[in-house]
């Protein structure tokens, strides 16, 4: 087990399944000469070279449609946003292309491609740079959508990714990109489509994922000082969604808490809270709560952003509330 940070993980993954095999490449924005814009692309330059690790114009909309054509002729294209926010520029690509080209062959084509960058807010970026499109992504039949919240995750999430046959899209945070976790020093896969269990518990189940599931963690730790026993299930992958581990949880804790980075409205806890609810609505002994960002663009400000952003006190208040405390 060796300590390393984010950054290090996604440029370890993509390095060692470029290794493997050498239809795969990386494109995007500062990935080469620049070692990346958030340097997780650290040194792959200098190992692959300038055919496999390709520096794009400002054109998301662009290269997008190269990768996906690419990857029509055999290629297995990462494309690297340098924030999904830029993804919208390149949104037709991903949607009409992409997430659609082998039904609309016939399975003639599969689409073997990661989209991978920063998703939701990094701190005082503004409006148009602190959003969050996993529910987006997910809508959408054709697109595999994950979102993980740890370096450990990220690693065998990414290599899965890489070597999956269909579009994915793979969303990380700039706030995360430092941090640190041990991994192993053997190679490791973690499959999509599968939630984990970061804390066991029996009084409330707290559903999360992606950075904000660091809220969780904090107020989980607050609860325990008065005896509430929370349980934390990490989804990992918004697409396919992994239902069953939850209602296996809430069959045993029955409450349900979710907590996500996004607006309210058609968002992936709103999908969730269906299922549960037509899956598991004996099981439960109180609504269903969820936690959210507001229903407004992300402020710049510190002072509004303080109150934007979810909090642990906002988790503990819900874990009280669907617990009658």
């Amino acid at each position: 087990m060796t300590e390393k940070t984010f950054r290090e993980v996604i440029a370890e993954a993509m390095s060692e399944e470029m290794r493997r095999d050498e239809s795969i490449y990386l494109m995007g924005e500062e990935v080469a000469e620049y070692n990346g814009a958030y340097k997780a692309s650290k040194g792959m330059l200098d190992e692959f070279g300038p055919k496999r690790v390709i520096d794009t114009p400002i054109s998301e909309l662009g290269f997008s449609g190269i990768a996906i054509g690419s990857a029509m002729n055999g290629n297995r294209p990462i494309v690297e946003y340098m924030t999904f926010n830029f993804s919208l520029v390149a949104i037709d690509q991903v949607i009409n292309n992409a997430a659609k080209m082998r039904q609309m062959s016939g399975g003639q084509w599969n689409i073997p491609i990661v989209f991978r960058g920063p998703t939701a807010s990094a701190g005082q970026l503004g409006a148009t740079h602190s959003q969050a499109f996993e529910s987006w992504y997910a809508n959408c039949p054709g697109l595999k959508v994950v979102v993980p919240s740890n370096p450990y995750d990220a690693k065998g999430l990414l290599k899965s990714a890489i070597r999956d046959n269909d579009p994915v899209i793979f969303m990380e945070s700039e706030q995360m990109y430092g941090d640190k976790m041990e991994i192993p020093d053997s190679e490791y896969l973690i499959p999509i489509g599968v939630a984990d269990v970061k804390r066991e518990g029996t009084d409330c189940t707290i559903v999360s994922f992606g950075k904000v599931i660091k809220e969780a963690y904090k107020a989980a730790d607050e609860l325990a000082k008065d005896g509430v026993n929370v349980e934390i299930i990490d989804i990992r992958t918004v697409r396919p969604l992994d239902y069953e581990t939850i209602l296996k949880s809430v069959r045993k804790t029955n409450r349900l808490v979710i907590l996500e980075e996004a607006w309210p409205f058609a968002s992936v806890s709103s999908e969730i809270t269906y299922m549960v609810q037509q899956k598991a609505f004996d099981y439960l002994d109180a609504p269903i709560e969820r936690i959210s960002t507001p229903d407004v663009p992300a402020p710049y400000s510190p002072a509004l952003l303080k109150n934007w952003y979810p909090t642990p006190n906002q988790v503990v208040e819900a874990v009280k509330k669907v617990m009658y405390k």
